[in-house]
């Protein structure tokens, strides 16, 4: 029984993040109690920027910035396709949506690509793991700017208002921190290093608490009556079509672009995979005040979708050294 467990598709982090929503469901923080957590929230993030910043090797950016077309091609595939993509998913979708989650899935196309799973999934299946480190690196940090960018720009049709402040209050809470870590790395970075469960601790903790901060201000004001289970079906399936289009659609163009195997699985693990832990904190700044649990519930979805899909993929891919194979056995 337990080996048949362990076949199992449950990752223990998913399993924290339902729990997380549950216990923010269940017993929602409010008040004075709402503030401390906020600003708890703020200083998690900080410390997760500047980790990453510490741990973050230069030489393997500059090692990977000379493959310059597979670059522009995750650069383009995350804000340029993905982008796209969204407004077409959600021009059709807005008559049955509430308007929190048209926002949601707008915003998750416009996030940067994620840095541990793309360059953990791209060795999984022996891909080209400096090129795959320069990419997610550069995209995290472009996204600093060109996310709100892209918001402002594309969610103004919503209502959503973003001025230089939240461009500015990113900058200081993700950009300047991790600038510091960078800068502390020659002191602190092989003890990061060495202590890997420090940046995996709180990675996925500041992740939880900001999440449970937007939860429990969504029960808060009550807006979980408006998401049923044809919403949420529906909602499912849009972030399963996004995907799946941006897989094919990447694997297409890697092989007509003539890429090699190694940087075709780095192009498409580097360019099918969103964020969580820039797009939760990002989030939280940009829609301070409204429904910010409504909003992040699409980027919740799709992160689940990518580790599954993507994590079963490169097994298929390692095995095969065919992508086209690999796609074939996960659908059938």
């Amino acid at each position: 029984m337990r080996g048949f467990l362990k076949k199992l598709p449950v990752d223990t982090y998913m399993m924290l993040l339902i729990a997380t929503v549950v216990i923010a469901t269940v017993l929602p923080v409010s008040g004075a109690a709402a503030s401390l957590v906020s600003y708890l929230c703020s200083a998690a993030v900080a410390l997760l920027f500047f980790l990453y910043g510490a741990k973050l090797k230069m030489e393997a950016i500059v090692a990977g910035i000379s493959n310059w077309r597979l670059q522009l091609l995750v650069v383009g595939t995350t804000f340029g396709l993905f982008p796209l993509l969204g407004l077409g998913l959600t021009f059709f979708a807005r008559s049955w949506l509430p308007e929190e989650l048209v926002i949601g899935l707008l915003f998750l196309c416009i996030l940067p690509s994620t840095v541990q799973s793309s360059i953990a999934l791209t060795a999984m299946a022996r891909g080209n793991v400096p090129a795959a480190i320069c990419a997610a690196s550069v995209s995290n940090m472009l996204g600093v700017v060109l996310t709100p960018a892209f918001a402002a720009l594309l969610l103004s049709t919503s209502g959503v208002t973003l001025g230089a402040s939240s461009v500015i209050r990113i900058c200081v809470q993700l950009l300047l921190p991790f600038i510091a870590g960078q800068l502390m790395r020659p002191l602190i970075g092989g003890w990061i290093e060495r202590n890997k469960l420090l940046t995996t601790v709180v990675d996925r903790g500041s992740i939880l608490l900001i999440i449970y901060s937007a939860f429990s201000a969504g029960v808060v004001a009550g807006i979980w009556g408006r998401v049923d289970g044809a919403t949420l079906s529906l909602l499912i399936g849009l972030n399963l079509l996004l995907l799946l289009l941006v897989m094919v659609i990447v694997w297409r163009v890697g092989r007509m672009a003539g890429l090699s195997r190694e940087d075709e699985v780095s192009l498409l693990f580097c360019g099918s995979q969103k964020s969580l832990a820039s797009g939760v904190p990002i989030a939280n700044i940009l829609f301070a005040g409204t429904a910010t649990g409504l909003i992040i519930l699409p980027l919740m979805l799709y992160h689940q979708f990518q580790l599954f899909l993507c994590a079963a993929i490169a097994q298929r891919y390692a095995a095969t050294d065919d992508l086209s194979q690999s796609l074939v056995r996960i659908k059938a």
